[in-house]
């Protein structure tokens, strides 16, 4: 590709030049590997896992790792013009001649960019089409979060790993390298990768008609999501690649893994279980060792909620003021309403105090409840009165529309509730009027889109149609409001995620179609378009709404064979504890409801191989 940079929008995006990238000497590799990411180089960049298997691939002497993203429509108009295959960013080695390309999954609608890639690189788009010769296109793999419901891609790979790539891919890799050089076939080295716990070989299962799927291999017929479980065994990466401009161009620091809040809507979630922490005197020695070898100005505390950190107010006092002599700034994304206190506030406040974003997902109580969020309308006024005490001026509230039960009456109360957090802070004086300051409110609503591995898994995405008349709805009255303002998420992305994120492998030839029509880059709203979506369901037979509609809780789920660590057991009784409105408090500090993740006295984790270390 370097012999047309010139000719590509943004060069800069295929130099593979960057402070931190890894030098490749191929003279030196038994094992070419290149780490894809199906967006472009700005997303892809600001990815932390992505990371994390840079180093420690290339940490590896017999092992080379690269990268290469999805390039832009004019860029790929351009390869296909001058009839270049997409490459790797570091060597410029056409990807078809490399050993192995792992692709990381992190969102359905990505979907049509794995194919839109492997398109440009010259390598068949289904497995069975690449044939049995190991030599003659490399492994085409999948990883990431998404891994656990990309049943509709299933047929594109030859491997999927679910979990956590620090445990799975130094034997993965290993098993590959001594394939290669005892000149296997494809499926013995697949056969042999099976073996490995976390590691999913999609031709190993035949589809059935209701799309659920038959085990081929005898004892092969559950793969176990792999979880490490220490942080302290999950290397991290302290030279990193510092990217030419990124979505989230910073220092992500992951602090912990996973969360027991229990929000029923959650994959991440209900999936990721069981919560794990790094030990803070690691994570200072890790931030010291990043900035020295990055020179990053921002540094981001990572987990699904920072705020449940049992040490944070120690790691962030430390570190803010630490950073603040740096001239670094510090900040805690993904806090839950009442998780920080007043010194952590403060300390916020003078590093860098921009709007403060809390996500109650719902406006009423009732509705809260059903979705197991833990918040209370008293507890996010207190939250907010405490930030507007240390200086903060604007708020940002995250909703969900379409959530199950949910009527209009709790779209009146996300209404009310940004009015009462408008106000929260004007009281009357002495004479009666009114003094203090209003605050700034962004209500931002996003459509609710059932994922598998949760206990909404079964329930029913609102139509498109409906996803609109609510937005409408609520945007009627945000209008007749001062100081409030309402932003939302585009339906229509909604409407097709909530299409493929229960799919099985029927909707294969519609991914592919969807990809010959056009369908690319659907996570962007600029040139997003439904048609080309609807003319493949057209031409494949596909029935929306039997994709988006009610599950029936007695019937096999497409993802059945793909253990998460939660129980399906506990998934319904957390469905029904939901359409009861009861609550689930959080395992950390209440009881152990036995979703299935720890090693427990009902039992070991559903997780656990044997020799693993107990997961708690």
């Amino acid at each position: 590709m370097r012999e047309i940079l010139a000719l590509l929008p943004k060069p800069s995006r295929y130099l593979g030049i960057e402070e931190g990238a890894a030098e490749v000497d191929l003279s030196k590799t038994r094992l070419h590997t290149v780490l894809a990411f199906p967006d472009m180089y700005e997303v892809g960049m600001s990815y932390l896992g992505h990371k994390i298997l840079y180093s420690l691939l290339n940490n590896h002497p017999e092992i080379t790792a690269e990268r290469v993203f999805t390039p832009c429509r004019e860029a790929a108009r351009i390869l296909r013009e001058h009839g270049i295959p997409l490459a790797t960013l570091e060597s410029d080695t056409p990807l078809a001649k490399t050993h192995l390309i792992g692709f990381s999954i992190t969102t359905e609608l990505c979907f049509t960019n794995l194919l839109y890639m492997l398109d440009l690189a010259d390598i068949p788009l289904r497995a069975e089409d690449r044939g049995d010769d190991l030599f003659a296109y490399p492994i085409i793999m999948a990883g990431g979060g998404c891994t656990i419901c990309a049943e509709p891609v299933a047929p594109f790979m030859d491997i999927m790993a679910l979990g956590e790539g620090e445990i799975m891919m130094p034997p993965l890799m290993e098993l590959l390298i001594e394939a290669r050089r005892k000149k296997w076939t494809k499926t013995r080295f697949l056969e042999e990768a099976s073996r490995i716990s976390g590691i999913y070989v999609p031709r190993f299962f035949d589809l059935n008609a209701d799309g659920s799927l038959t085990p081929k291999l005898s004892g092969y017929t559950k793969i176990k999501r792999r979880a490490v479980a220490d942080l302290k065994d999950a290397r991290y990466p302290d030279k990193q690649v510092v990217p030419f401009g990124a979505v989230h161009n910073r220092l992500s620091l992951e602090i912990a893994r996973g969360c027991t809040r229990g929000c029923r809507f959650c994959q991440a979630g209900m999936t990721l279980r069981p919560s794990r922490e790094r030990n803070v005197e690691e994570i200072k020695g890790i931030l010291d060792s990043c900035l020295a070898k990055t020179g990053f100005d921002d540094v981001s505390f990572l987990a699904l909620s920072c705020g449940d950190f049992s040490m944070l107010k120690h790691l962030f006092l430390d570190s803010a003021e630490k950073c603040k002599k740096e001239q670094v700034s510090i900040s805690l994304p993904s806090l839950r309403v009442g998780s920080v206190d007043g010194d952590i506030m403060q300390a916020m406040a003078g590093i860098r105090r921009t709007g403060a974003t809390l996500a109650p997902e719902a406006g009423s109580q009732r509705l809260r409840d059903v979705i197991n969020k833990g918040v209370t309308e008293e507890a996010l006024i207190h939250h907010v009165r405490q930030l507007v005490g240390y200086g903060w001026q604007q708020v940002k509230l995250y909703f969900m529309i379409g959530l199950p039960t949910e009527t209009y009456e709790d779209l009146d109360a996300i209404v009310e509730l940004c009015k009462k957090v408008r106000d929260c802070c004007r009281i009357p004086n002495e004479k009666g009027y009114i003094e203090g300051p209003r605050i700034a409110v962004t209500a931002a609503l996003s459509p609710f889109v059932p994922k598998t591995h949760t206990p909404f898994q079964w329930e029913a995405q609102i139509s498109l149609e409906e996803m609109k008349n609510r937005i409408f709805y609520l945007r009627d009255q945000f209008k007749k409001q001062k100081a409030l303002v309402m932003r939302w998420h585009e339906p229509a992305m909604s409407h097709l995620e909530g299409i493929i994120s229960r799919g099985d492998r029927r909707l294969a030839p519609f991914i592919e179609c969807a990809y010959k029509k056009g369908a690319i880059f659907s996570t962007w709203v600029e040139g997003f378009s439904l048609e080309p979506w609807y003319e493949a369901a057209k031409e494949c037979n596909i029935n929306i709404e039997e994709w988006t509609g009610k599950r029936d809780i007695s019937a096999a789920l497409a993802w059945d064979h793909l253990e998460t660590g939660v129980s399906k057991e506990f998934l319904l009784k957390e469905r029904e504890r939901a359409l009861q409105e009861k609550i689930t408090e959080d395992c950390r500090y209440h009881a152990c409801r036995n979703c299935g993740a720890c090693d427990t006295k009902a039992g070991p984790s559903l997780l656990k191989e044997d020799g693993d270390d107990p997961l708690q």
